[in-house]
């Protein structure tokens, strides 16, 4: 039941980035890719900071005790939306969205392939490999 109710919260929060290009895109003609971005990161930053102050369980204090390399994952943060800014207006929500699956199941797959990043190894199979194919398919007729 537990893993349903993750898998519900991963279809949502997908759903979301949808929603996040549909607005984005226009932002960004708007008021300059890079500005749309800050908002959303400004925006971020702070209700997750009020979040912070409420939550139980604060371990701030060890976020820079991690190794340097945990903590790069922050650069890429900014990268995928402004290229999700600029993407969604010339191509649309749909196929950006699309392309920037495939791109994850990709990467994704490396990762678990090769157990990269400290995650655990789990072998790519012909299964997994027909649906990388089949969202490249999806790119192409889009």
């Amino acid at each position: 039941m537990q893993q349903a109710i993750i898998l519900l919260m991963v279809l949502v929060a997908g759903m979301g980035l949808s929603v996040e290009a549909g607005l984005l895109g226009p932002l960004g003609e708007q008021v300059g890719h890079l500005s749309a971005t800050l908002s959303i990161f400004l925006v971020g930053a702070l209700l997750l900071s009020l979040v912070l102050v409420f939550a139980p369980r604060r371990q701030l204090g060890h976020l820079f005790a991690q190794p340097r390399w945990m903590l790069t994952g922050s650069i890429l943060g900014p990268i995928y939306v402004i290229i999700l800014t600029i993407a969604t207006p010339l191509v649309g929500v749909g196929m950006t969205m699309v392309g920037i699956l495939c791109g994850q199941v990709a990467a994704s797959l490396a990762i678990d392939h090769f157990g990269l990043l400290g995650s655990e190894r789990r072998a790519v199979d012909a299964y997994r490999l027909q649906a990388l194919v089949m969202i490249l398919a999806a790119l192409w007729l889009m």
